[in-house]
């Protein structure tokens, strides 16, 4: 990000707007939806990073991401949350995969169109941004501790701290 600020601008601007902007969703779920997403697509950093700042925004922390991450049908989330990963899950493998019975599914568990469109739209940035991530050979601690400082600033000031640091963009 800091390489090009003039594209990280836009897709910290996405991000912002997609996972901490106003929605009924909770920003710990659309984390989780973005996480869970690059945990499919094999992303270690943003997978890890995203899951950090889920674990910080949901009751059960770490314990409900790496649930979801291993068993999304037996993980502790709600019947909503659990059809719209199934949802994201779809889009992830490509976007012709999402069915009518899908999106009923979700809607018969309460989502809503912006639920279902912000679940379409975040799935389909993360996968751009594990792509952009893993293109670029970006640096990813294996441990997730060494996520947790920046989990921290995420979680209290946006996405946009980072880009304040490295100077305007």
């Amino acid at each position: 990000m800091a390489f090009r600020p003039e594209t990280a601008a836009p897709l910290n601007e996405l991000v912002e707007v997609l996972l901490r902007g106003d929605n009924t969703l909770s920003r710990g779920d659309r984390e989780l939806i973005a996480s869970y997403v690059s945990k499919l697509n094999d992303c270690h950093f943003c997978s890890t990073s995203h899951g950090g700042f889920a674990a910080l925004q949901l009751d059960g922390g770490w314990d409900v991401v790496d649930a979801v991450w291993t068993d999304v049908d037996g993980a502790p989330i709600t019947p909503k949350m659990r059809a719209l990963l199934g949802v994201a899950a779809h889009v992830q493998a490509g976007g012709k995969q999402v069915t009518d019975a899908d999106v009923a599914a979700a809607r018969a568990e309460g989502a809503t169109d912006v639920e279902l469109h912000d679940t379409v739209l975040i799935a389909a940035a993360f996968c751009m941004y594990n792509r952009y991530v893993d293109g670029l050979g970006t640096w990813a601690p294996a441990d997730r501790a060494d996520y947790a400082d920046s989990a921290k600033v995420i979680v209290e000031h946006g996405y946009h701290a980072f880009e304040a640091a490295s100077g305007p963009a």
